[in-house]
């Protein structure tokens, strides 16, 4: 579902011809919607004690969601894009509905000592399917596009993602919750915690995280716009730059959990805030589709790192008895920032020209979003020059300066042992 379905909703929406403006609500508004469901979600547990009541209603709804998202936009192609967004909104909507009381009820079931580890293979099988579903989806349009039935393969793999997700519901109806304790979670009030909390090392990290969405969803949502409209990839192609990215985040991630533990997280953040500003510049220097899918393979790399730095900087930075209020929080900070980001984001991809003289010398772009792309990293350097250093490691770790961690880093590292054993043999 996630693989061989969400990755290719903003390819679908290109078809449809979507415009920049909608192509960043589609990224945005089922986040932020989203994001409030789950909230909404959690205030029906203060009510109710079955959570696979709430947990079955939203992974049902979400699997019958995607028949609608196909068929409803083929039957109306002048509202395609937005009947797209609204049933795509939905979609996400049930999806995380489900997901507080599904988490509630796991943790419950999982051996404590055990969870680590169990989590850790969950997210090796679903990241291996993911990836190969991601190919395979990208070989059945490539064939369907090769056939001028570009429909017809979008049909195949959308209602591949509902079966899907109709099979995972099928098991999820079998997990037996009496064999868990029912939970009452707590009130939780938004407005009030962010009032109350204590942490000003928490807000800091809340503003860097925050703006950090902002800037990085300013050209997010339109590197489908880029690759298949203007460069006017093939969607084999489009597939190949989006398993790159998966790829990089699948080989470095286990080399991140070992420096997010050693040397804490707040050195991760500073390793990856100051590396991903550049990643969208990189697309300024050239449009070859192997040149832009080892870019993509890099920037999987990078933001593994930047996205484990940031979800474990959270567990760190609360009071335990908060934790959960604080990941709520955290999330909705995000939602907000990456909304404000893509609206910005739609609104430069239609000002920002493609042409610019600088010094007497004009510069020609194949396409103004490079320009976009462009202020997306000079914003995200700014962000992490002026806020990384605001806030500090919460938990003791193991000293390192930053030349030797630069060393560490997962996609330098190999290089220089490379290097370091070439120097051995001489």
């Amino acid at each position: 579902m996630q693989g061989g379905g969400e990755q290719y909703l903003s390819a679908f929406a290109i078809l449809l011809h979507a415009t920049p403006f909608q192509v960043g609500l589609l990224s945005a508004l089922p986040q932020l919607v989203g994001t409030w469901t789950q909230l909404l979600s959690v205030k029906a547990l203060n009510r109710f004690q079955h959570r696979k009541t709430i947990m079955m209603a939203g992974a049902t709804g979400q699997a019958l969601s995607w028949l609608p998202l196909l068929a409803l936009p083929m039957l109306s192609p002048a509202y395609g894009p937005w009947i797209l967004i609204a049933c795509t909104v939905t979609y996400f909507g049930l999806g995380h509905f489900a997901v507080p009381a599904w988490n509630s009820l796991i943790t419950d079931l999982v051996n404590p000592n055990e969870r680590g580890a169990y989590f850790a293979r969950r997210s090796r099988v679903m990241t291996v399917l993911s990836f190969s579903a991601l190919c395979a989806a990208g070989l059945i349009l490539h064939e369907a596009e090769s056939h001028a039935r570009a429909w017809v393969g979008f049909a195949l793999i959308f209602l591949a993602a509902s079966t899907a997700r109709f099979l995972s519901t099928s098991y999820l109806n079998r997990m037996d919750e009496s064999a868990a304790p029912a939970t009452r979670e707590a009130e939780f009030r938004l407005l009030e915690f962010l009032r109350h909390e204590r942490s000003v090392n928490y807000k800091r990290f809340l503003l860097f995280s925050g703006l950090m969405h902002v800037c990085v969803l300013i050209s997010g949502p339109y590197f489908v716009i880029y690759l298949l409209r203007d460069l006017h990839y093939s969607y084999w192609m489009y597939a190949t730059w989006l398993a790159a990215g998966v790829l990089g985040q699948f080989l470095t991630l286990k080399p991140w959990g070992r420096l997010s533990d050693r040397f804490g997280n707040k050195k991760l953040l500073v390793a990856t805030g100051l590396s991903v500003p550049f990643l969208p510049m990189l697309y300024l220097f050239g449009t070859s589709v192997w040149y832009l899918v080892l870019v993509n393979l890099l920037g999987g790399m990078i933001w593994a790192g930047l996205a484990l730095g940031l979800q474990n900087y959270v567990f760190d930075a609360v009071h335990a008895e908060d934790r959960a209020k604080g990941i709520a929080v955290w999330n909705t900070i995000n939602a907000m920032g990456w909304f404000a980001g893509a609206m910005l984001g739609s609104w430069l991809a239609t000002v920002v020209p493609a042409r610019f003289t600088l010094a007497g010398i004009e510069l020609s772009l194949a396409s103004n979003l490079q320009a976009v792309f462009f202020i997306s990293g000079a914003l995200r350097l700014i962000v992490s020059l002026g806020l990384l250093r605001t806030f500090h490691e919460t938990r003791p770790v193991e000293p390192i300066t930053h030349r030797r961690l630069v060393t560490q880093l997962p996609f330098v590292k190999p290089l220089t042992d490379v290097f370091v054993g070439r120097e051995s043999r001489q």
